[in-house]
């Protein structure tokens, strides 16, 4: 890595960002999530946190910056639920496949309350942030198997939310594996094109 001013830089696209620039941001976004315990739907507390316009410009950058940080967690979920690609043979198939998206969704949901409810609650502003809330729909509905990957990205993401939205409203299962009929209710409600 290049060295500036006897610092490592990480770079970014055009920019770089020294790992001082990498901790205040990080610093930043947990101090919006602490705040957010409070009233996750309320309004993002970005000119209210120290240094947030320094690192991050604009709120929308630190919404993208928070949802970037939603897409590591739920993968990481995912990955523990369904494996990687070295682990193809393994990979559940059908009902086994929803249930396991659904449990890596509810588990992200659940262990990152405030994040979600941050991102939820302020979607709608930003067509950047519509657009990453989308192709998350389309990863889930395509990984959960209700959704081909040759399939429109409008109609896979679709089937995704359709698919969030029946995750969301449906109990947290921590007892042993029992048929989900989340699977079943996307067939009949969101029909491929």
């Amino acid at each position: 890595m290049p060295q500036t001013d006897g610092m490592t830089r990480i770079t970014e696209g055009e920019h770089a960002m020294s790992w001082n620039d990498f901790y205040q941001r990080r610093d930043v976004m947990a101090a919006v999530l602490r705040q957010a315990r409070r009233d996750p739907g309320g309004a993002l507390p970005f000119s209210g946190i120290p240094g947030a316009v320094e690192a991050f410009g604009t709120e929308e950058n630190l919404l993208l910056a928070l949802h970037y940080k939603w897409t590591q967690l739920l993968t990481g979920y995912l990955r523990t639920e369904i494996g990687g690609p070295e682990d193809v043979a393994d990979v559940p198939s059908g009902r086994d496949q929803v249930d396991a998206v659904s449990r890596a969704w509810q588990r992200a949901t659940r262990e990152h309350r405030e994040l979600r409810a941050v991102l939820d609650a302020h979607v709608d502003r930003y067509s950047s942030l519509r657009k990453a809330q989308d192709t998350e729909h389309r990863v889930l509905a395509v990984t959960a198997g209700l959704a081909e990957p040759y399939e429109s990205a409008q109609e896979a993401a679709r089937i995704g939310a359709a698919f969030v939205s029946l995750v969301e409203n449906s109990p947290v299962r921590t007892g042993p594996r029992r048929r989900n009929p989340v699977g079943q209710l996307l067939k009949m409600l969101a029909p491929s094109a």
